[in-house]
């Protein structure tokens, strides 16, 4: 029988820290001393949430209150009219109907306490719908971009000199008018006295605004002697843990309000003596 010999597992791929989260992959920071609560900061909490995480909150908040006046009626059932003895389901849908104003009229209250709980869920109702509503709203009217940037950046050579250059296209149907960007980069660096920050530094570009953005922009900042890239090499933006982060604002034409952006390259996604391939074409009916 032959010896079984193990394949050798892979090395994991190292997660390296991104200020700018890219693919679920963020930074997490964590405050020593510093005590934290959601319900201090409930709003922003709520508003950054995703679609889905907040939906799922709303009905759940939306159940568990039925659910506990429910309760309430359910142990006080002689109190509503036309409501069955030991129906936990008339009880939990009386709550609905209440919470709602919606009032079918079949189930009516009697007696005080049973009137004086329906006052309290009636203006809880009101409460808990008015702030859904208006978070819905907010999360719904908030300006978004919808920028596709290249996967990588890279450094390359033209007209003889030497470029990092990076890609971003505008996915929407109309312009972004006065669009802006800007390009810096987040390095670990060694002072004189042999202490470790991490450091921002600005990367100057050919081009930092364009009136209108519709189709790409190829956005180029020149490496020269005055250039925090000057003799860069891949192994110099390991060692560095260098993080290019490129922001982008403007006015959404179609919105009139401002959007922003932001993509985040690290080392390994950035490549050099590469180029990027022309993807622009003019046709008669337009370009592709």
């Amino acid at each position: 029988m032959p010896p079984v010999t193990e394949k050798p597992t892979p090395p994991p791929k190292k997660v390296r820290p991104r200020l700018v989260p890219r693919s679920g992959q963020g930074l997490r920071v964590i405050r020593v001393g510093q005590k934290y609560n959601r319900f201090s900061d409930l709003y922003v909490e709520l508003l950054a949430m995703p679609w889905g995480d907040l939906i799922f909150l709303i009905a759940l908040c939306y159940f568990i209150s039925n659910l506990s006046f429910a309760l309430v009626f359910y142990y006080n059932s002689s109190g509503i009219e036309n409501a069955h003895k030991g129906s936990f389901q008339d009880a939990f849908f009386f709550s609905v109907q209440t919470m709602a104003t919606i009032g079918y009229g079949r189930l009516v209250p009697t007696t005080f306490f049973v009137n004086m709980m329906v006052a309290i869920e009636a203006l809880w109702g009101f409460c808990y719908f008015a702030v859904t509503t208006a978070l819905v709203f907010a999360k719904f009217s908030q300006p978004t971009a919808r920028v596709t940037f290249s996967d990588v950046a890279v450094i390359g050579i033209e007209n003889e000199k030497s470029y990092l250059m990076l890609r971003l296209a505008n996915d929407r149907r109309n312009r972004i008018v006065n669009a802006k960007v800007e390009l810096v980069m987040l390095r670990n660096e060694i002072t004189k006295e042999g202490r470790r920050n991490r450091r921002f530094y600005d990367l100057k570009l050919m081009r930092s605004s364009v009136p209108l953005m519709q189709l790409t922009w190829t956005v180029m900042h020149l490496i020269d002697e005055t250039s925090p890239l000057y003799g860069i090499t891949p192994e110099k933006l390991e060692e560095w843990e260098a993080e290019i982060i490129v922001s982008l604002t403007g006015m959404d034409e179609t919105l009139s309000q401002t959007i922003h952006t932001r993509h985040s390259y690290v080392s390994d996604e950035i490549i050099c003596n590469a180029m990027f391939e022309d993807v622009l074409n003019r046709r008669d009916d337009g370009y592709v």
